[in-house]
């Protein structure tokens, strides 16, 4: 009997305090017209004064699992995704994971920026599959907007802050179904993950700040046309991988899930690919770039307004600082 992962529930939050671009026009130089042109960006969501990660994360969960109709106590693995917890230690996923009330297994942090939610993907399926874990909560969350320069226009513009959850469980059935026409796996649940790092490439995406090296929390610098350009060449690349690795095309994707970074790369993957952007779930004007987050908002707001329905292929990309990448192929 084969062993898959399934997606049960998603959920995601995002704080009630909005900021637009006409706001932020009166704190840096820009306006609304540059932000939107270059990223197609109007808005963001801010967390409030003594609103954290684990706040967002937890309103998240609680979601995911009241969509998935189970409670935490059948949860047995809490991963998070996040480049901004709570505290340096203890891990943020363990604070949630007591005020979720969930009372078996383990939970961690993982950091991996805006791959992170991929990555924890992989690491949730991982653990499936080899029967160490029967029931995932994963989620993705950020208060990115405390690590940012208010007075850099060139990265404040960009970020956000939200949470979104995914319920992954132990699927209970037997093998895959079998192939299709084209003799793909068409089997219901997470059918491959891909991941990569590139550690030379630091310098182009990171925070000048950290316990071992400045004890400060620092701020997020980038060379934007750099990152630009590797992502929309990895993005690429790590979607013909998660293509070729289960016998798909890309008109085969009904969905392309990717992280919301900028308007401009989801553009440009598109169009590498040949998929065409009503295939795409674009939440980036809305929630601007919430990092780990930013996929399983996006993929929870497809779900719940119906676009995303029960068997359709949906492809989930992103990358972030490291540079780390990556990608999910899942049959809803």
């Amino acid at each position: 009997m084969t062993i898959r992962s399934e997606i049960i529930g998603c959920g995601s939050y995002l704080p009630e305090r909005l900021v637009t671009n006409a706001e932020l026009s009166k704190k840096v130089d820009t306006t609304d017209e540059w932000i939107f042109s270059r990223t197609g960006i109007r808005q963001r969501h801010i967390a409030a004064d003594g609103e954290l990660t684990s706040d967002l994360a937890l309103k998240a969960a609680n979601n995911a699992l009241e969509h998935a109709g189970i409670t935490a106590a059948e949860v047995d693995l809490l991963i998070l995704a996040t480049t901004t917890p709570d505290n340096t230690f203890p891990a943020t996923a363990t604070k949630v994971q007591s005020q979720l009330g969930m009372v078996n297994g383990a939970a961690f942090d993982i950091q991996a920026v805006c791959s992170g939610f991929v990555y924890g993907m992989a690491i949730a399926n991982n653990f499936i599959k080899a029967g160490q874990s029967k029931t995932v909560v994963l989620i993705g969350a950020e208060t990115f907007s405390r690590i940012l320069d208010w007075e850099d226009r060139t990265t404040c513009v960009l970020f956000g802050d939200g949470a979104g959850a995914v319920v992954i469980r132990a699927g209970e059935g037997g093998p895959d179904s079998p192939p299709g026409e084209t003799g793909h796996n068409v089997g219901r649940g997470i059918l491959s993950t891909h991941i990569h790092s590139d550690g030379s490439t630091n310098d182009l995406l990171y925070v000048d700040g950290g316990p071992s090296s400045t004890q400060t929390v620092g701020h997020v610098r980038m060379v934007g046309r750099e990152v630009f350009r590797h992502a929309v060449t990895n993005l690429a690349g790590i979607v013909d991988e998660a293509l070729e690795a289960n016998g798909l095309a890309a008109e085969d994707i009904d969905w392309l899930v990717p992280h919301q970074a900028n308007k401009r790369i989801l553009d440009g993957t598109a169009r590498k690919l040949g998929l065409p952007v009503e295939k795409m779930v674009v939440t980036v004007d809305r929630h601007a770039n919430t990092s780990a987050a930013s996929i399983p908002l996006a993929l929870d707001e497809a779900v719940r307004d119906g676009r995303i329905k029960r068997g359709d292929l949906v492809l989930m990309e992103a990358m972030g600082g490291g540079l780390t990448w990556g990608a999910a192929m899942v049959r809803w």
